[in-house]
Order: C-alpha cells, then structure tokens, then sequence
C-alpha cells in the first residue's frame, strides 16, 4: 500500500495540476465560454488514454532494455529529483503560444498533463508481478483523476489561491517530490550495496 501511495503522489505531482492551472486558463480564454467544459473534459481523456497506451507498451521496452531494479531505481530518483528542483524553482512555461483557436491535444493533453516526465516515471515503474501491475495502473487512474478534478475546477481555484497561492502550492509539491526522490536513490544505492556484499 505504501508503494501505492508513493506512486500516487509522484504522478500527481509530476502532472502538476496546480501549476497548470494558469496556464489551461490562458489557452482556453480563447474557447467560446459554453465550449470550455467540454473541451477541458476531451483533452483530459485524451491525456489519460496516451498515458495508459503508454504504460502498456513501457513494459516491452523495459524488457528489451534488460534495465535491473536498481538502476530503475535510481534513475527514477535522478528524474524526479530534477524535476522537483524544476517546481521549486520554476521557470516561464514553455507553452507561452497564444492560441486563438480550439486547442486539439497539443498543448493541454500533451505536454502538460501526459508529458515526457510523466512517460519516464511510468517507464520506470515496476511491470512485474501481476498485482504491481495492477496496483501501478490503479495509481495512474487515481493521480489522473485528482489532477481533472483540479483543472476541472480551475477557475474557483484561481479566485481562490490567486497566482501566488498557486505558486506556493506548487513548490510545497516540489519539497515533496524531492523527498520522493531522494527515497528512491537511497533503495537503489542499498541494492547495490547489499548485493556487493552478498
């Protein structure tokens, strides 16, 4: 359960739905009002469906890779530990484009919610046995399903937390992220040294 949670928070993290917030915003201002909704919803759905195609098929390339526990492991760490740094200190968001017409899966599906972070985590997430597969797969639905609820309600958020609430919030996710990160180089660097030992 603990693993389950862990890789709750990571991609909920990672998809970053509260630093997102300013940003769907923006790029919807230009959606006619009585079209926002339903084009939030579509792009949402798309973004889950490539992040579960995604995991599928990860599993094939973590096989013909031959990557070991610990490598995944502290790989993952490095991973998340740059792009924890990222929300802690952030930079202007790469989708500064001012779009005039219905966004189509390109920004707001991908990247900003299914991005290459979210791909690389999932990549490095266990495939084996079944039942971390399942439970892998479960986190992925519930991390997605917080980030729609957020986004989903982005407006009453913005009036209420304002840019520098939203801001705060997300470098209280990098801290935390961090944490996550470093849990994850510690377990691979004890692999590797009890398996010297060994």
């Amino acid at each position: 359960m603990d693993a389950f949670l862990s890789t709750v928070l990571i991609m909920f993290f990672i998809m970053d739905p509260l630093g997102n917030v300013p940003v769907f915003l923006s790029i919807l201002k230009g959606v006619k009002p009585e079209r926002r909704r339903r084009v939030l919803i579509r792009e949402l759905f798309i973004s889950l469906i490539v992040l579960l195609v995604f995991f599928f098929v990860g599993k094939y390339i973590m096989s013909l890779l031959h990557l070991t526990q610990e490598s995944i492991s502290i790989s993952g760490g490095l991973i998340l530990l740059i792009i924890a740094l990222k929300m802690i200190f952030p930079q202007k968001h790469e989708v500064s484009e001012q779009f005039t017409e219905e966004p189509f899966i390109v920004p707001l599906a991908i990247p900003l919610v299914a991005g290459p972070s979210a791909f690389a985590v999932i990549l490095l997430l266990p495939q084996t046995p079944t039942t971390t597969l399942m439970l892998n797969l479960c986190a992925i639905l519930v991390a997605w399903f917080g980030t729609s609820i957020i986004l989903a309600f982005s407006t009453n958020l913005y009036k209420l937390l304002k840019v520098r609430g939203l801001i705060a919030m997300e470098k209280l996710m990098g801290m935390l992220l961090v944490i996550l990160a470093t849990q994850m180089l510690i377990d691979g660097l004890k692999i590797i040294m009890f398996a010297g030992k060994a």
